[in-house]
């Protein structure tokens, strides 16, 4: 592991893995003697399915955004996911750092789609784990009951392939990466909050967010 990589085992401000919940969780999810992949394997199915995919309440305030409130609450949308697991594969010290792109995703209602008033969801997080000298990129957002109340096989994880895409079932494409933010050791809440204001602008009342779902 190269020096740089030192800064994706530190918490953060958004990813609090030195909370003393987030620390039990992580060593009750898996176990110590396992390799680092299992330990990842164990970790993505614990938050992809344990922590429940809401994107109805979605938190902009920065004092409440974080890894240890996300498993307090026990759901939360796929940036506050993501946060969890990076906490949870720091606690084992493994390399961990968060992605951020714009998707069309058609794992959605078109309520919630006229909601946003477009089929464009921005700033969709996952996963990347440092894993045989190399990154492997994961999205824990959707749970396996969300998945299957759609129709849809949830994304497995084997910590060696990228699973990101929910790509074809039923010869539908229900995954599209159209933009990608790049990678990051902490959450760049500035560039999250400008960009949901710039592409959703009927959502805000000045600062604040106005979920209408």
């Amino acid at each position: 592991m190269n020096t740089i990589d030192d800064i994706y085992l530190r918490p953060t401000r958004f990813i609090d893995s030195d909370n003393a919940e987030v620390i039990a969780y992580a060593n009750k999810v898996t176990s110590p003697d396992k390799t680092d992949k299992q330990k990842c394997i164990d970790l993505f199915y614990a938050v992809r399915d344990n922590i429940l995919y809401d994107p109805h309440n979605i938190i902009l305030q920065p004092e409440a955004i974080s890894a240890s409130l996300t498993l307090e609450r026990g759901r939360g949308y796929c940036v506050e996911k993501s946060l969890l697991l990076c906490a949870l594969g720091r606690v084992h010290k493994i390399p961990s750092r968060l992605g951020f792109s714009i998707v069309k995703n058609h794992l959605s209602t078109q309520k919630f789609i006229d909601m946003l008033g477009s089929d464009k969801f921005v700033f969709h997080g996952y996963n990347e784990f440092w894993l045989d000298n190399k990154w492997v990129k994961c999205t824990p957002a959707f749970n396996k009951s969300l998945c299957e109340k759609f129709g849809v096989a949830p994304l497995d994880f084997d910590g060696e392939h990228d699973s990101i895409f929910h790509e074809y079932a039923d010869g539908k494409k229900y995954m599209e990466y159209l933009h990608e933010y790049g990678q990051f050791d902490d959450l760049p809440y500035d560039l999250f909050v400008y960009e949901l204001k710039f592409h959703y602008p009927h959502l805000f009342d000045g600062e604040n967010l106005i979920m209408r779902a």
